[in-house]
């Protein structure tokens, strides 16, 4: 099967809804817990230097994430290049910030604990991972030191376009941004080990739990019957689609369509 190279446009489809459902390798044995060494030059106090990182992580191990491929990989990834400069002295706290558009992104603790949920019961890499609203590709560049293949969604082109200059100069072999409607998902590079949403729904749509693996997950947030959301983890076995609700978060709403 072919694949497109980064980046790639999907080709425009009209609004679908679908139906709803309401109701995984190779990373090397040892591997740091830790961001990779900085030049000395860039070691200074700042957002941009590894001592912001580092509490970033030992903030994060508190909170209770405790994977250490996860902490590794959001270790590696500077995340004041996905920023706003007017934001950078924020860029390693513990808080969403805006992208533009209308949309955010996340703080790591939510980054994080949708990393490990993503990667339970997995040893090593995940294979191939959908991502659902690429935003400004910080997730999708943590997500590339975890799975062999990252395929990353957004249906704004305008953050589309933000996202590929985001990640230009980290030359991600195994990234491929797409630009498309993510209700839709992208049926090509199916079947997903992995499939996060960085967007809630009403429900998890039918085209993301048909290009599922067997023994794949996804992790998305999505409405609840009181009106908020949720963190909903779907494991698809031979014995069925097993459901998880977990706790209250807050994301931007899940959309069909291009924007």
């Amino acid at each position: 099967m072919q694949r497109p190279r980064f980046p790639a446009v999907m080709p425009q489809t009209q609004n679908r809804s679908g139906p709803v459902q309401k109701n995984t390798q190779g990373l090397p044995a040892k591997i740091a817990t830790s961001p990779k060494p900085v030049p000395a030059s860039n070691q200074a106090l700042g957002p941009g230097s590894l001592a912001p990182r580092q509490r970033m992580l030992q903030r994060l191990v508190v909170q209770g994430v405790s994977d250490p491929l996860v902490l590794a990989a959001l270790g590696a990834v500077e995340r004041q290049q996905f920023v706003d400069t007017a934001l950078l002295n924020q860029a390693y706290e513990d808080t969403s910030l805006p992208i533009g558009f209308g949309q955010t992104i996340s703080k790591p603790n939510v980054v994080a604990r949708m990393l490990e949920l993503l990667r339970a019961g997995v040893n090593g890499r995940l294979g191939r991972v959908l991502e659902i609203g690429t935003g400004c590709g910080y997730q999708a560049a943590v997500l590339s030191h975890l799975a062999s293949e990252v395929y990353s969604i957004e249906r704004v082109r305008g953050l589309h376009e933000r996202a590929r200059e985001n990640l230009r100069a980290s030359r991600l072999p195994n990234v491929h941004l797409l630009f498309g409607d993510g209700m839709v998902g992208f049926a090509k590079g199916a079947p997903y080990a992995a499939i996060i949403s960085a967007a809630g729904g009403d429900a998890v749509p039918q085209a993301w739990i048909d290009q599922l693996a067997m023994g794949g997950r996804i992790v998305a947030p999505t409405a609840t019957a009181g009106g908020q959301q949720a963190l909903v983890v779907i494991h698809k076995t031979l014995q069925g689609l097993q459901h998880s609700v977990l706790e209250a978060v807050q994301f931007v709403p899940l959309k069909s369509g291009l924007a």
